[in-house]
Protein backbone atom coordinates (compact mmCIF):
# COMPACT_ATOMS: atom_id res chain seq x y z
CA UNK A 1 0.00 0.00 0.00
CA UNK A 2 1.58 3.52 -0.60
CA UNK A 3 2.07 5.74 1.88
CA UNK A 4 -0.59 7.40 3.64
CA UNK A 5 -0.70 11.12 3.03
CA UNK A 6 -0.12 13.56 5.53
CA UNK A 7 -2.81 15.74 7.06
CA UNK A 8 -3.12 19.32 7.94
CA UNK A 9 -6.01 21.57 9.78
CA UNK A 10 -5.86 23.86 7.13
CA UNK A 11 -7.17 20.93 4.77
CA UNK A 12 -10.52 21.58 3.34
CA UNK A 13 -13.65 18.61 4.28
CA UNK A 14 -13.37 15.92 2.20
CA UNK A 15 -15.91 14.33 0.43
CA UNK A 16 -16.02 10.95 2.26
CA UNK A 17 -14.40 8.87 -1.03
CA UNK A 18 -11.35 7.17 -0.08
CA UNK A 19 -9.45 4.94 -2.17
CA UNK A 20 -5.60 3.22 -1.99
CA UNK A 21 -5.63 6.21 1.55
CA UNK A 22 -6.26 8.60 -0.83
CA UNK A 23 -9.18 11.72 -0.12
CA UNK A 24 -11.19 13.74 -1.97
CA UNK A 25 -10.88 17.30 -1.03
CA UNK A 26 -14.53 18.71 -1.48
CA UNK A 27 -13.34 21.95 -2.99
CA UNK A 28 -15.94 24.60 -4.18
CA UNK A 29 -16.19 25.11 -8.26
CA UNK A 30 -14.17 28.08 -9.45
CA UNK A 31 -16.74 31.18 -9.05
CA UNK A 32 -16.25 32.33 -12.63
CA UNK A 33 -17.43 28.28 -13.73
CA UNK A 34 -20.68 28.89 -11.39
CA UNK A 35 -20.91 32.13 -12.50
CA UNK A 36 -21.23 30.50 -16.27
CA UNK A 37 -23.38 28.04 -15.37
CA UNK A 38 -26.01 29.96 -13.81
CA UNK A 39 -26.07 32.53 -17.32
CA UNK A 40 -26.54 29.54 -19.43
CA UNK A 41 -29.71 28.41 -17.38
CA UNK A 42 -30.85 32.39 -17.75
CA UNK A 43 -30.02 31.91 -21.41
CA UNK A 44 -31.73 29.13 -21.98
CA UNK A 45 -34.49 30.00 -19.98
CA UNK A 46 -34.75 33.21 -22.27
CA UNK A 47 -34.70 31.44 -25.29
CA UNK A 48 -37.45 29.19 -24.49
CA UNK A 49 -39.84 32.32 -23.89
CA UNK A 50 -38.29 34.19 -26.69
CA UNK A 51 -38.20 31.45 -29.39
CA UNK A 52 -39.84 28.47 -31.05
CA UNK A 53 -39.24 25.75 -28.10
CA UNK A 54 -41.45 23.36 -25.77
CA UNK A 55 -42.67 20.72 -28.48
CA UNK A 56 -46.91 20.45 -28.66
CA UNK A 57 -48.60 17.77 -30.19
CA UNK A 58 -48.81 19.68 -33.51
CA UNK A 59 -46.63 21.99 -33.27
CA UNK A 60 -44.02 23.89 -30.60
CA UNK A 61 -44.29 26.89 -28.39
CA UNK A 62 -44.25 30.09 -30.84
CA UNK A 63 -42.22 32.47 -28.75
CA UNK A 64 -42.78 36.08 -27.84
CA UNK A 65 -40.49 37.22 -30.82
CA UNK A 66 -42.56 35.21 -32.94
CA UNK A 67 -39.68 34.01 -35.06
CA UNK A 68 -39.91 31.28 -37.50
CA UNK A 69 -36.97 29.60 -40.52
CA UNK A 70 -40.14 28.79 -42.39
CA UNK A 71 -41.26 32.42 -42.48
CA UNK A 72 -37.32 33.18 -43.11
CA UNK A 73 -37.82 31.12 -46.26
CA UNK A 74 -40.67 31.43 -47.22
CA UNK A 75 -39.59 35.58 -47.17
CA UNK A 76 -36.86 34.74 -49.23
CA UNK A 77 -38.84 32.55 -51.74
CA UNK A 78 -40.92 35.87 -52.52
CA UNK A 79 -37.56 38.17 -52.55
CA UNK A 80 -36.62 35.69 -55.61
CA UNK A 81 -39.63 35.11 -56.79
CA UNK A 82 -40.11 39.07 -57.17
CA UNK A 83 -36.79 39.56 -58.48
CA UNK A 84 -37.59 36.86 -61.20
CA UNK A 85 -41.50 38.57 -61.96
CA UNK A 86 -40.26 40.62 -64.99
CA UNK A 87 -38.58 37.69 -66.90
CA UNK A 88 -41.29 35.26 -65.88
CA UNK A 89 -44.01 37.72 -67.59
CA UNK A 90 -41.39 37.96 -70.42
CA UNK A 91 -41.65 34.50 -70.78
CA UNK A 92 -45.14 33.97 -70.30
CA UNK A 93 -45.50 36.56 -73.18
CA UNK A 94 -43.00 34.91 -76.01
CA UNK A 95 -44.49 32.65 -77.73
CA UNK A 96 -42.72 29.12 -77.21
CA UNK A 97 -41.11 28.76 -80.15
CA UNK A 98 -38.93 31.88 -79.98
CA UNK A 99 -38.00 31.47 -76.64
CA UNK A 100 -34.51 29.58 -77.85
CA UNK A 101 -34.00 32.95 -80.25
CA UNK A 102 -33.98 34.85 -77.00
CA UNK A 103 -30.09 34.00 -75.45
CA UNK A 104 -30.55 35.35 -72.13
CA UNK A 105 -34.55 34.52 -71.79
CA UNK A 106 -33.69 30.72 -73.28
CA UNK A 107 -30.90 30.42 -70.97
CA UNK A 108 -33.26 31.57 -67.82
CA UNK A 109 -35.79 28.90 -69.01
CA UNK A 110 -33.87 25.91 -69.02
CA UNK A 111 -31.75 26.71 -65.66
CA UNK A 112 -35.42 27.33 -63.88
CA UNK A 113 -36.82 24.45 -66.28
CA UNK A 114 -34.44 22.36 -64.58
CA UNK A 115 -35.28 23.05 -61.05
CA UNK A 116 -38.87 22.42 -61.50
CA UNK A 117 -38.41 19.02 -63.27
CA UNK A 118 -35.99 18.06 -60.34
CA UNK A 119 -38.49 19.18 -58.14
CA UNK A 120 -41.56 17.66 -59.77
CA UNK A 121 -40.76 15.34 -62.82
CA UNK A 122 -37.47 13.10 -61.86
CA UNK A 123 -39.41 11.04 -59.78
CA UNK A 124 -40.68 9.15 -62.72
CA UNK A 125 -38.35 10.45 -65.50
CA UNK A 126 -35.14 10.22 -63.81
CA UNK A 127 -32.80 12.93 -62.62
CA UNK A 128 -30.99 12.67 -65.98
CA UNK A 129 -34.62 12.27 -67.52
CA UNK A 130 -33.93 9.00 -69.18
CA UNK A 131 -37.25 7.34 -67.80
CA UNK A 132 -37.70 3.81 -66.46
CA UNK A 133 -40.29 0.87 -67.12
CA UNK A 134 -43.29 2.82 -67.74
CA UNK A 135 -42.34 6.31 -67.68
CA UNK A 136 -40.56 7.53 -70.86
CA UNK A 137 -37.51 8.41 -72.11
CA UNK A 138 -37.63 11.82 -72.59
CA UNK A 139 -33.87 12.00 -74.31
CA UNK A 140 -34.56 10.50 -77.63
CA UNK A 141 -37.14 11.23 -80.62
CA UNK A 142 -39.77 8.66 -79.68
CA UNK A 143 -42.55 10.92 -78.91
CA UNK A 144 -46.45 9.13 -77.72
CA UNK A 145 -47.78 12.79 -78.79
CA UNK A 146 -45.20 14.91 -80.25
CA UNK A 147 -41.63 16.50 -78.97
CA UNK A 148 -42.13 19.66 -80.45
CA UNK A 149 -41.97 22.53 -78.12
CA UNK A 150 -45.75 23.02 -78.24
CA UNK A 151 -46.74 19.63 -77.90
CA UNK A 152 -44.22 19.47 -74.67
CA UNK A 153 -46.31 21.85 -73.30
CA UNK A 154 -49.52 20.37 -74.10
CA UNK A 155 -48.58 17.62 -72.78
CA UNK A 156 -47.06 19.28 -69.20
CA UNK A 157 -50.27 21.69 -68.69
CA UNK A 158 -52.39 19.15 -68.92
CA UNK A 159 -51.21 15.29 -68.38
CA UNK A 160 -52.27 12.12 -69.70
CA UNK A 161 -55.51 10.21 -68.78
CA UNK A 162 -55.92 11.82 -65.77
CA UNK A 163 -58.96 12.64 -64.44
CA UNK A 164 -58.05 16.39 -63.53
CA UNK A 165 -57.84 17.91 -67.03
CA UNK A 166 -60.43 18.12 -69.45
CA UNK A 167 -57.85 18.75 -72.16
CA UNK A 168 -55.95 15.74 -71.07
CA UNK A 169 -54.32 13.65 -73.97
CA UNK A 170 -56.18 10.70 -73.66
CA UNK A 171 -56.26 7.29 -75.55
CA UNK A 172 -56.79 3.70 -74.09
CA UNK A 173 -55.60 -0.01 -75.70
CA UNK A 174 -58.28 -1.94 -75.39
CA UNK A 175 -57.20 -5.17 -72.70
CA UNK A 176 -58.06 -7.77 -75.72
CA UNK A 177 -56.93 -11.00 -73.48
CA UNK A 178 -59.14 -9.86 -70.42
CA UNK A 179 -61.97 -8.70 -72.23
CA UNK A 180 -62.09 -11.52 -74.45
CA UNK A 181 -61.77 -9.90 -77.86
CA UNK A 182 -58.96 -12.07 -78.49
CA UNK A 183 -58.31 -15.63 -78.08
CA UNK A 184 -54.95 -16.89 -76.26
CA UNK A 185 -53.88 -18.28 -79.88
CA UNK A 186 -54.95 -14.86 -81.88
CA UNK A 187 -53.11 -12.95 -78.68
CA UNK A 188 -49.66 -15.38 -79.31
CA UNK A 189 -49.98 -14.89 -83.09
CA UNK A 190 -49.98 -11.18 -82.59
CA UNK A 191 -47.45 -10.84 -80.06
CA UNK A 192 -45.00 -12.86 -82.33
CA UNK A 193 -45.83 -10.25 -85.46
CA UNK A 194 -45.21 -7.36 -83.21
CA UNK A 195 -41.75 -8.99 -82.07
CA UNK A 196 -41.32 -9.58 -85.67
CA UNK A 197 -41.49 -5.73 -86.69
CA UNK A 198 -38.08 -4.84 -85.24
CA UNK A 199 -36.50 -7.98 -84.40
CA UNK A 200 -36.87 -11.84 -84.36
CA UNK A 201 -40.21 -13.80 -83.24
CA UNK A 202 -40.37 -16.00 -80.41
CA UNK A 203 -42.01 -18.09 -82.66
CA UNK A 204 -41.56 -16.97 -86.49
CA UNK A 205 -44.13 -19.70 -87.64
CA UNK A 206 -46.96 -18.09 -86.34
CA UNK A 207 -45.82 -14.35 -87.98
CA UNK A 208 -48.67 -14.70 -91.04
CA UNK A 209 -51.03 -15.41 -89.01
CA UNK A 210 -50.02 -12.85 -86.46
CA UNK A 211 -50.18 -9.79 -89.44
CA UNK A 212 -54.02 -11.04 -90.09
CA UNK A 213 -55.15 -10.60 -86.23
CA UNK A 214 -52.83 -6.97 -86.21
CA UNK A 215 -54.39 -5.95 -89.24
CA UNK A 216 -57.49 -6.46 -87.84
CA UNK A 217 -57.20 -5.44 -84.36
CA UNK A 218 -54.64 -2.90 -83.97
CA UNK A 219 -53.55 -1.09 -87.17
CA UNK A 220 -56.14 1.37 -86.78
CA UNK A 221 -54.27 3.03 -84.06
CA UNK A 222 -50.55 1.67 -84.95
CA UNK A 223 -50.48 2.20 -88.43
CA UNK A 224 -50.97 -0.68 -90.85
CA UNK A 225 -46.81 -1.28 -90.84
CA UNK A 226 -47.28 -0.59 -87.29
CA UNK A 227 -44.82 2.78 -86.95
CA UNK A 228 -48.02 4.20 -84.45
CA UNK A 229 -49.74 7.49 -84.60
CA UNK A 230 -48.30 10.03 -82.49
CA UNK A 231 -51.60 12.24 -83.12
CA UNK A 232 -53.31 9.74 -80.61
CA UNK A 233 -50.72 8.54 -78.35
CA UNK A 234 -50.33 5.15 -80.09
CA UNK A 235 -46.68 3.76 -80.11
CA UNK A 236 -44.12 2.75 -82.98
CA UNK A 237 -43.97 -0.72 -82.47
CA UNK A 238 -41.49 -1.67 -85.49
CA UNK A 239 -38.43 1.19 -83.62
CA UNK A 240 -37.22 -1.26 -80.73
CA UNK A 241 -38.08 1.64 -78.40
CA UNK A 242 -40.24 0.02 -75.59
CA UNK A 243 -42.02 1.54 -72.85
CA UNK A 244 -42.94 -1.12 -70.77
CA UNK A 245 -40.83 -4.24 -72.29
CA UNK A 246 -40.33 -5.80 -75.93
CA UNK A 247 -40.01 -9.32 -74.47
CA UNK A 248 -42.86 -12.20 -75.35
CA UNK A 249 -43.96 -12.24 -71.75
CA UNK A 250 -44.43 -8.55 -71.91
CA UNK A 251 -45.66 -7.99 -74.54
CA UNK A 252 -48.37 -10.57 -74.25
CA UNK A 253 -49.27 -8.69 -71.03
CA UNK A 254 -49.45 -5.48 -72.39
CA UNK A 255 -52.05 -7.05 -75.47
CA UNK A 256 -53.87 -9.16 -72.86
CA UNK A 257 -54.52 -6.00 -69.95
CA UNK A 258 -53.00 -3.35 -71.97
CA UNK A 259 -52.01 -0.42 -70.33
CA UNK A 260 -52.99 2.72 -68.69
CA UNK A 261 -49.83 5.63 -67.88
CA UNK A 262 -50.94 8.69 -66.19
CA UNK A 263 -49.43 11.84 -66.02
CA UNK A 264 -50.61 14.69 -63.77
CA UNK A 265 -52.05 17.77 -65.17
CA UNK A 266 -49.54 20.22 -63.92
CA UNK A 267 -51.40 23.59 -64.83
CA UNK A 268 -53.04 22.92 -61.85
CA UNK A 269 -49.58 23.02 -59.45
CA UNK A 270 -47.34 24.51 -61.52
CA UNK A 271 -47.47 28.54 -62.96
CA UNK A 272 -47.70 29.13 -66.60
CA UNK A 273 -43.92 30.76 -66.24
CA UNK A 274 -42.73 27.36 -64.51
CA UNK A 275 -44.49 25.06 -67.25
CA UNK A 276 -42.91 26.87 -70.11
CA UNK A 277 -40.13 26.20 -68.42
CA UNK A 278 -39.41 22.86 -67.89
CA UNK A 279 -41.34 23.21 -71.46
CA UNK A 280 -37.66 24.70 -72.37
CA UNK A 281 -35.51 22.35 -70.14
CA UNK A 282 -37.26 19.11 -72.06
CA UNK A 283 -37.10 20.12 -75.12
CA UNK A 284 -33.19 21.28 -75.45
CA UNK A 285 -32.32 18.28 -73.74
CA UNK A 286 -31.76 16.29 -77.22
CA UNK A 287 -35.03 14.68 -77.56
CA UNK A 288 -37.01 17.61 -78.55
CA UNK A 289 -38.05 18.20 -82.09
Amino acid sequence: MSKKPQKFDSDPKTTGHQWDGIEEFDNPMPRWWLYTFYLCIIWGIGYTIAYPAWPMINSATAGVLGWSTRADVASEIAAVEEANAPTNAKLVETDLTEISADPDLNAYAVSAGSAVFKTWCAQCHGSGAAGAKGYPNLLDDDWLWGGSVEDIHATVAHGIRNEDSDDARYSAMPAFGRDELLEAEEIDQVVNYVMSLSGEAQDASKVEAGAVVFEDNCSSCHMEDGTGDRAQGAPNLADAIWLYGGDYDTLTETVTNARYGVMPAWNLRLSEAEIRAVTAYVHQLGGGE
